[in-house]
C-alpha cells in the first residue's frame, strides 16, 4: 500500500471525514502505565515498524521522548493510515495518541504544536536554481508531480501548472512493495527524470531527498495564504480529555530541545511559529 503521510492526507481530504459519533462520547481510556502511540507500520520518514521488531521514523523516536519523560512504558497499535485511521485507532480506543496530526483537525482534539513545516519543490541538484516560487516562468511546461487532493494543487492551477502536471493519487497498491509510499514514488521518479520536479509535504520531502542524493528542496515560503502551504503539527487525542492533552502539551514544553534535534535529524524543514521562514540551523534548500 503506498500512501502519502497522515498529515497530508488529512490536508488533502480537507478535514472532511466526519468524526465518529462515539469518539466524542468515550470515558477517559488514557492508559496510566503506558504510553499508547497510534502509528502507521510503513511511512517512512513518519513511522516504521521493521522487520527486526524495532521502530523507526522521527514520530516515533518523538513517542520515545514523552515515554521517557511521563516515566511510563511505549506501545504502539499498527495501523495503515488511510480513511478510517483515527476511528479505528483513537476511536477505538485501541491506543491514545497520534503522534502527528495536523493542527486543529475536527477529528481528533489537538495538543498544542510542536512543529510547523511547509509544502517544498523537490527538483535535480541545480535544474531550477534560484526558484523562490510556484509563478517562477521555468515551470511551464514541466512535468510537476504532485499528490492528488493536497493543498498545492490548487496553487498549480492559479499559475497555470495543471496542463503538464502528474497527478499521483493519494493511496495505491504495490504489493511488491507493501512499505512504498506515494512521496517516495515521486521523489524517485524526479531522480529518474521521469518527473521535472514535485511539489510535496516538506517533512516528508526533506528525508527523502536526504537518502536519494543530488537533489535540491526549496521550501516554498513566498505563496499566498489561501490555500495554506504551511501547517502546524500537534498530537492528536480523543475530544474531552482535556487533562491527557494537558499532561502531553507539558511533555512536548519540558523536551522541546529533544524534539527539536529529532526533526533536524530527519531533515524536517522547520518554520518559525509565525512567520514563513526558515528557523536559524535548518540546511539551506
Amino acid at each position: 500500500m503506498a500512501r502519502a503521510p497522515l498529515t497530508a492526507t488529512l490536508l488533502a481530504a480537507g478535514l472532511a471525514l466526519a468524526a465518529p459519533a462515539r469518539a466524542q462520547s468515550l470515558p477517559d481510556l488514557v492508559t496510566p502505565d503506558t504510553l499508547r502511540v497510534c502509528a502507521d507500520p510503513g511511512n517512512m520518514p513518519f513511522s516504521e515498524r521493521r522487520r527486526d521488531g524495532q521502530v523507526d521514523g522521527f514520530e516515533n523516536r518523538i513517542a520515545a521522548i514523552v515515554a521517557d519523560e511521563l516515566k511510563v512504558k511505549l506501545r504502539y497499535y499498527w495501523l495503515t493510515q488511510g480513511p478510517g485511521f483515527v476511528r479505528n485507532t483513537l476511536g477505538s480506543g485501541l491506543c491514545d495518541v497520534i503522534v502527528g496530526s495536523a493542527f486543529g483537525s475536527e477529528l481528533v482534539q489537538s495538543t498544542n504544536p510542536y512543529y510547523r513545516s511547509t509544502y517544498v519543490m523537490v527538483s535535480r541538484r541545480g535544474a531550477l536554481d534560484g526558484l523562490t516560487g510556484l509563478d517562477d516562468p521555468r515551470l511551464k511546461g514541466k512535468a510537476i508531480g504532485v499528490i492528488v487532493g493536497t493543498p498545492p494543487v490548487e496553487r498549480m492551477g492559479a499559475v497555470g501548472l495543471v496542463p503538464t502536471m502528474k497527478p499521483y493519487p493519494p493511496y495505491q497498491f504495490d504489493p511488491a512493495r507493501p512499505h512504498q509510499t506515494v512521496s517516495a514514488e515521486i521523489v524517485a521518479d524526479v531522480v529518474s527524470g521521469k518527473l521535472d520536479g514535485a511539489v510535496l509535504w516538506g517533512p516528508a520531502a526533506g528525508w527523502l531527498a536526504k537518502q536519494a542524493g543530488g537533489l535540491d528542496v526549496v521550501p516554498l515560503l513566498r505563496e499566498p495564504d489561501r490555500p495554506p502551504l504551511s501547517y502546524r503539527i500537534a498530537m492528536g487525542v480523543r475530544h474531552g480529555e482535556n487533562e491527557w492533552k494537558r499532561i502531553l502539551n507539558t511533555a512536548l514544553r519540558k523536551r522541546r530541545a529533544e524534539i527539536d534535534a529529532v526533526l533536524r535529524d530527519y531533515a524536517v524543514p522547520l518554520l518559525d511559529e509565525e512567520e514563513n521562514r526558515l528557523l536559524p540551523g535548518d540546511p539551506k534548500p
